[in-house]
């Protein structure tokens, strides 16, 4: 029998599992989360806390599902060096195009669409609804919203996160460590840390 560990009992960690479920990979389906008080998700159980998560190492794969990208790659990392097996959840709702690759540890929620040549690192969320077409490059431990557009040659550097409905035009850069706001709409290459709220995306605190 093969068990699958979520690390996370929160509302990512809900619709991870949801995607779990429907994928009918794992016989079994338990929670670790630091928060008093829980006892279950999704009907399944909550057995221990985050720090016990290497107790639990045989016939388990593992999935870190914590939304903020900084605490979910610290984590991640962690169990990468120490050789555990990580899932990656893919629903089966998403299109995925040939010679799409994804990294260890990511998900793929329900009506996604990634296109061919796309590259998704580890670590990665591409959430409910979003679309990133051919060609791609989505560095480690970045968050795609729901509804964000990206289109063709995009790269989005390791731990950004692109708000929700937020659009971003063909041949596009963002540096890593950024983050847009809702309904933000990248129409030139970010190559400094910040927040990029508007149409056009402009960095928060300069003026336009």
């Amino acid at each position: 029998m093969r068990r699958l560990l979520v690390m996370g009992a929160g509302g990512h960690g809900k619709v991870c599992a949801d995607i779990a479920i429907k994928m009918k990979k794992w016989d079994r389906i338990v929670f670790l989360d630091d928060k008093e008080g829980i006892k279950e998700c999704m009907g399944f159980p909550v057995i221990d806390k985050l720090s016990a998560a290497l107790c639990y190492r045989e016939n388990t794969d593992y999935f870190v599902a914590i939304g903020d990208n900084g605490i979910r790659e610290q984590i991640q990392e962690k169990l990468e060096w120490e050789g555990v097996s990580l899932a990656i959840l893919l629903h089966p709702d998403a299109v995925v195009g040939l010679s799409v690759k994804i990294g260890k540890g990511s998900t793929i929620m329900a009506g996604a669409i990634i296109n061919s040549g796309s590259q998704i690192g580890k670590g990665c969320v591409v959430n409910t609804g979003s679309s990133i077409d051919h060609d791609n490059i989505i560095e480690d431990y970045v968050h795609i919203s729901p509804g964000v557009r990206l289109a063709g040659n995009v790269k989005i550097g390791r731990g950004s996160f692109i708000g929700v409905g937020s659009t971003v035009r063909n041949n596009i850069t963002i540096c890593s460590g950024c983050q847009t706001g809702a309904g933000a709409v990248v129409v030139k290459n970010i190559e400094k840390k910040g927040i990029y709220i508007g149409i056009p995306a402009q960095r928060l605190g300069v003026k336009k």
